[in-house]
């Protein structure tokens, strides 16, 4: 099989970014670790050189044991044995292979066990892993729990939770509810206090909870007796060893069927409570679920790869009428727009992750010592950056996975319909994406007010200050119209002052400021490398004509078109 690293060009690229190096210095506080740990950078080329090891020894397990033990995976899937899960023989196999190569805990401190690699690293594995088998990269890339542990936990919790994901642990985020979907402030999971046991004893039930029965779970609990709003909510951590929660049942999935997704019952189970009480939704969960929607951006990213891929060697050795499918207009048309989209998620994901890496950086270092104002400023300026992109990641990529994975099936024709081929794995997988850690509609929400305050804006005006390479001179014009005309239709949007206005086109605005930043995200790399030229115009053209139809219809909708639509609603 392919190593997922080493025939991915694309993500060499990435990992070559000049804000790398500010990334790992920031990580590595001046390559203080060199002279306590053996495996620990000495200089950035020594990191970097690091880095790519890594990748490659991940990249071969993604290719040689996790894609093909997928199908077996999607066919046996986990059970509960005696109130527990049990997982299928090939995500045993997945867990035991990434273990033995140390690949739990990336983003973990070394003092707990953990590589200490940055954020890009980490989403790149993750991305690899989703190639391989997207079901799979819910149960590995959970550890990202870990780093929710480090960030807020205290020591005595981090000393001993945190060397346990490293050592190959799972882990699992207890957030939603049977009456708590998205809105989690509605969470009711009680959480009291036992003098007698000096512990928190959490009850109650928790549904769709994803590797439910993982080791080591974070627990959205209403700790505060009374109350029914976010502020009587607080995190915990669970550990598994207690045996207080019981699997009642894994769901029946659609897709991602390796991974189980379960509905717990929680009987007087002990707890730690992480960080402060109260602040559970407020500033626990914001993080964890952020991380999470970076993780789902991996995700689509790799499910995005996998389509293409799949479609691609389809494409070459389907004979029709005497030829190779691909050489019809009407398919290297879908393939061409296909590799731009999945071009344009990778750019938007590594952008976006490179952004969170540095702001979470600075609030790590902002714990040991106090920042300079430079570094202050830096670090507010990369979390708006990160704030504004996070959302905007999750909605593009889940969305093109989506059409990656229909259109891979549409040139398989009747044969991608069959289980003879896995595109229809991953065309089952990939329809989560942009369902679960927040709807695209739920993104949308947290994107349109870096609409409304500029932040979008600003940044499409930064990116149009850059150097581009003189051939592309018409697509960066391309791209400043399509700027332009963004302004003048958040500014008739904006301008009525009606709140339900802007929300009925809060998602043409959103993908209207994606389309644009994408196009230069694209247009960067093509200047740097001329083998994304094509994909930069191709994403471009089709970036402009998404952007005209819908600034078409803002130009063209009034209040009162609105209310037509709340009338259709009222006829049922």
């Amino acid at each position: 099989m392919a190593n997922f690293f080493l025939d991915n060009k694309d993500l060499q690229f990435h990992l070559n970014h000049p804000l790398m190096k500010k990334i790992v210095e920031l990580r590595e506080r001046g390559y203080a670790d060199k002279g306590k740990y053996d495996y620990a950078p000495v200089d950035f080329e020594d990191a970097m050189d690091s880095y790519r090891r890594v990748m490659e020894i991940c990249g071969e397990i993604c290719g040689d044991v996790l894609a093909p033990n997928a199908e077996g995976v999607d066919h046996d899937g986990p059970r509960v044995v005696d109130d527990h899960v049990v997982y299928a023989p090939g995500t045993a196999q997945n867990i035991e292979a990434l273990n033995q190569a140390g690949l739990f805990g990336m983003t973990i401190p070394r003092q707990y066990g953990g590589l200490n690699f940055p954020l890009p690293l980490f989403a790149m594995a993750n991305e690899m892993v989703a190639r391989a088998d997207a079901g799979f990269e819910n149960i590995w890339g959970l550890q990202d729990c870990a780093e929710t542990l480090n960030e807020f936990a205290s020591e005595e919790i981090k000393a001993r939770y945190l060397p346990r994901v490293c050592a190959g642990e799972t882990c699992a985020m207890d957030l939603t509810e049977p009456d708590a979907g998205s809105d989690l402030q509605a969470v009711m999971l009680k959480a009291h206090w036992d003098e007698e046991k000096q512990t928190w004893l959490l009850n109650g039930v928790k549904r769709f909870i994803t590797n439910g029965d993982g080791h080591i779970s974070l627990v959205l609990a209403r700790s505060e007796e009374g109350t029914s709003d976010a502020r009587g909510l607080s995190m915990f951590v669970y550990d598994r060893a207690h045996m207080a929660v019981k699997v009642r049942r894994i769901e029946n999935k659609l897709g991602i069927k390796g991974s189980p997704t379960c509905e717990l019952v929680f009987t007087n189970a002990p707890a730690e409570l992480v960080g402060d009480r109260k602040m559970g939704l407020i500033k626990y969960v914001m993080s964890l679920m952020n991380a999470a929607r970076l993780g789902i951006g991996a995700q689509s990213t790799g499910l995005s790869e996998a389509a293409y891929r799949e479609a691609l060697k389809y494409a070459h050795e389907r004979q029709q009428f005497g030829k190779p499918i691909i050489e019809f207009p009407a398919i290297f048309e879908i393939l061409s727009v296909m590799k731009a989209k999945l071009y344009a998620s990778r750019a938007m994901l590594y952008e976006t992750t490179r952004f969170v890496s540095i702001y979470k950086e600075y609030t790590h270092i902002s714990k040991e010592r106090k920042l300079e104002p430079e570094e202050r400023a830096e670090m507010k300026e990369y979390t708006r950056l990160a704030d504004a992109f996070t959302p905007l990641l999750k909605l593009m990529s889940s969305e093109y996975c989506n059409q990656l994975a229909y259109d891979a099936i549409q040139i398989f024709g009747g044969s991608g319909y069959m289980k003879d081929y896995p595109i229809e794995r991953i065309y089952r997988d990939a329809r989560i994406t942009n369902i679960y850690e927040g709807t695209s509609q739920l993104q949308v929400v947290a994107a349109i007010r870096h609409v409304t305050t500029g932040t979008y804006l600003a940044k499409m005006k930064e990116y149009e200050t850059l150097d581009y390479a003189p051939e592309l001179e018409n697509t960066y014009k391309k791209l400043v119209s399509m700027r332009e005309q963004y302004e003048k239709a958040v500014e008739k949007v904006t301008a009525t002052g009606d709140n339900e206005v802007i929300d009925f086109h809060a998602r043409r605005m959103v993908e209207m400021a994606g389309h644009i930043i994408l196009s230069h995200l694209l247009l960067q790399q093509a200047s740097i490398d001329e083998e994304y030229r094509n994909s930069a115009e191709i994403y471009a053209k089709y970036g402009e004509a998404q952007n005209a139809a819908a600034a078409t219809y803002i130009g063209c909708c009034c209040v009162d078109d609105i209310g037509l639509y709340k009338a259709v609603q009222d006829e049922h």
